[in-house]
């Protein structure tokens, strides 16, 4: 691991996630850019010594010299933005997968640089969209392939959080520091944090492209150089539109995720906070609840469920989903197979890359609609 160390949450989260389904063992890191912190957590994670490295470039030199048997496979990145491109890259060239935070990069052209070195090292590449792992949002992406909405007509996607409210990087919060300073978090704030993740969530649901954008960003609270809110338009390639609201100064809010997603024939909405319900609302019967673990689910959605019905399944579970999935990746890599789940990857990347890029220069513009870059799969 790079980053992730003590004061901060997602590092955390990311070995939680690592460890639940016993897939992975953590057997190095670089956790801080301050050497004797990374060194001190490592000792708290109960490390050895040696393989507590000061930075990441020397643990990247040390763990390539080691046998095949007892070097490190995989390197996760939990730093601030601006350091993912240069931690990324170095792990790609000397031969290790990667899975990264997003953004994958401080902006679109880094973003580019990066699909390069993936594609010039032949080593995986993943990136943690953890809300893609829950079941029930593998059931709604399943539904809509399936045809069972109809033709997507309109998607509505909000993700709202209060915890930036108030000034609180005023008085040193570490975790709002950074996410609000443009040279380690980059063009946008609120975009750039939570708002991809929308955006991400929306495409996925969906199986559609956004082709153009409108957007307004706001910095709400007096002072701040990025955004803590706005709203993005969306128009997509079938036509459809959609809405993106993505805030972090919505008093008294939590994690509140939230998609719908409208068809011709039906429709779908969940909410992170109730993640074990769908709801399916079909134009001419019944609206039904569908339920993670119960009866009528898919494969899919069966394979990311892990407790029998009626135990909550929650962020975490979802979040080793994706470690779970990218295990099957590196096991398979070798043979060159590739399985018929994967994590957001090199493309996913791309595209909420050019989401921020363009909501940011949609917003400082005149001009209405925004083209959205042809990027990703």
């Amino acid at each position: 691991m790079v980053g992730g160390g003590e004061g901060a949450f997602i590092g955390a989260v990311h070995r939680a996630a690592a460890t639940l389904g016993q897939e992975y063992v953590l057997v190095c890191g670089a956790f801080a850019s301050d050497a004797a912190r990374s060194r001190q957590t490592g000792v708290v994670l109960d490390l050895p010594p040696d393989r507590c490295y000061a930075d990441y470039a020397s643990m990247f030199a040390a763990e390539a010299a080691l046998p095949s048997d007892s070097r490190m496979e995989v390197v996760v990145i939990a730093t601030p933005n601006h350091l993912h491109l240069p931690v990324a890259r170095a792990a790609l060239q000397r031969g290790f997968h990667v899975l990264s935070e997003k953004p994958a990069t401080l902006n679109l052209a880094e973003c580019f640089e990066l699909r390069d070195a993936v594609a010039a090292s032949g080593r995986l590449y993943g990136l943690t969209h953890p809300y893609s792992g829950y079941p029930l949002v593998v059931e709604a992406t399943e539904r809509v392939r399936s045809g069972a909405l109809g033709r997507i007509r309109k998607v509505i996607v909000e993700y709202t959080q209060g915890w930036l409210a108030e000034p609180i990087e005023r008085s040193g919060h570490k975790q709002a520091l950074w996410r609000l300073d443009p040279k380690q978090g980059g063009a946008s704030g609120c975009m750039g944090d939570i708002g991809v993740h929308a955006f991400q969530l929306a495409e996925q649901v969906s199986g559609l492209r956004t082709t153009e954008l409108c957007a307004d960003l706001n910095r709400v609270v007096p002072g701040r150089q990025l955004d803590d809110d706005g709203t993005v338009l969306l128009r997509f390639g079938n036509g459809a539109s959609g809405v993106l609201v993505a805030s972090q100064i919505c008093t008294g809010d939590e994690n509140d995720l939230r998609l719908r997603v409208y068809g011709d024939a039906a429709s779908l909405e969940w909410n992170q906070q109730e993640p074990n319900s769908l709801w399916l609302k079909p134009a001419h019967a019944p609206v039904q609840q569908l339920r993670t673990g119960g009866p009528g689910l898919s494969a899919a959605a069966s394979a990311h469920t892990r407790l029998p019905a009626g135990h909550p399944e929650g962020y975490l579970e979802a979040f080793a989903n994706l470690y779970r999935t990218f295990a099957v990746q590196v096991r398979a890599h070798p043979a060159g197979a590739s399985p018929a789940h994967t994590v957001p990857g090199i493309d996913t990347a791309l595209r909420g890359m050019a989401f921020i890029d363009t909501a940011v220069a949609a917003s400082a513009s005149v001009q209405k609609w925004h083209k959205f870059p042809e990027v990703g799969a």
